[in-house]
């Protein structure tokens, strides 16, 4: 995947590209996107050993080939987001791990994450299909993928913290 940048729209330049799950950066938007995800579902603050079991719970090591892969978003070259694509069989992968920041919210980042990630499942996966799931609670992710061509589908798997499932048929650009 060559990185994809954001509309000249933006005051900073927007970057995003593969990047080791396992990295410093990667690791540190993983813990932000949990800190934000457990306390939003239990509607509390959170703390570092809770986010840290959860991190274990849910592992993200799976997100580097030949499985899966990593997205780190930039910001002017500071890392502001993040999103995985994890292979699940055939023609389909699963978007999974879309986190921006509060300080780079409402500037597209979160959009161009996705196409990134559309990208990414076409070229290195040779997928046709992309799908996710996400609970009631973040509504502002359901409105993105809405906006962004997701069509809600039946439940595809049995998370116990997803309410919603999302697919997308993935055109070849």
């Amino acid at each position: 995947m060559p990185g994809v940048t954001a509309d000249p729209g933006l005051r900073a330049p927007l970057s995003v590209r593969p990047h080791p799950v396992a990295a410093p950066e990667s690791q540190a938007l993983l813990r932000r996107y949990y800190t934000e995800l457990v306390s939003r579902y239990h509607g509390r603050p959170t703390d570092d050993a809770e986010v840290s079991a959860v991190l274990a719970e849910e592992p993200s090591d799976d997100l580097t080939r030949p499985t899966g892969e990593f997205t780190v978003a930039r910001l002017d070259g500071i890392p502001v987001g993040c999103a995985g694509v994890r292979a699940v069989s055939g023609a389909t992968v699963e978007l999974t791990r879309v986190y921006v920041a509060p300080e780079a919210r409402r500037r597209g980042v979160a959009s161009v994450l996705v196409a990134a990630a559309e990208e990414l499942a076409r070229e290195a996966f040779g997928a046709s299909r992309m799908r996710l799931d996400t609970r009631r609670d973040l509504v502002e992710a359901r409105a993105l993928y809405a906006r962004l061509g997701y069509q809600e589908v039946a439940a595809f798997n049995r998370s116990p913290y997803a309410d919603h499932w999302f697919e997308k048929p993935l055109s070849r650009t």
